[in-house]
């Protein structure tokens, strides 16, 4: 997930930092629990370690989310600037997709 040219919201290339950005809009989450409400979402086994964390890197590295430690866990949440590249990431989706289920 890179920024655009803007710096204010992540690309459309690849779905995970988006779906990683709405969840955290919900609730501050773990590695774990990310990666199991991603496989329930999608109907698929839990995405890797290996592809969770160069994401959640990615997000943190943009300024989107901040890590708090809870003992050993780290938690996720989102900043600001995350919630204000959501809500720009979700128009951006929207314009793209509308009426693709339409007939």
């Amino acid at each position: 997930m890179r920024g655009d040219s803007t710096g204010d919201c992540c690309d459309m290339r690849g779905m995970l930092g988006f779906l990683i950005l709405f969840l955290l809009s919900k609730k501050p989450m773990h590695g774990q629990e990310l990666a199991t409400e991603i496989a329930t979402r999608k109907g698929e086994k839990k995405p890797s370690p290996g592809t969770i964390y160069p994401a959640l890197k990615s997000l943190r590295e943009l300024g989107f989310i901040v890590e708090e430690r809870e003992g050993k866990t780290i938690v996720y949440s989102l900043t600001e600037k995350g919630e204000n590249a959501l809500k720009l990431a979700k128009r951006k989706f929207v314009r793209t997709f509308f009426g693709i289920f339409q007939d």
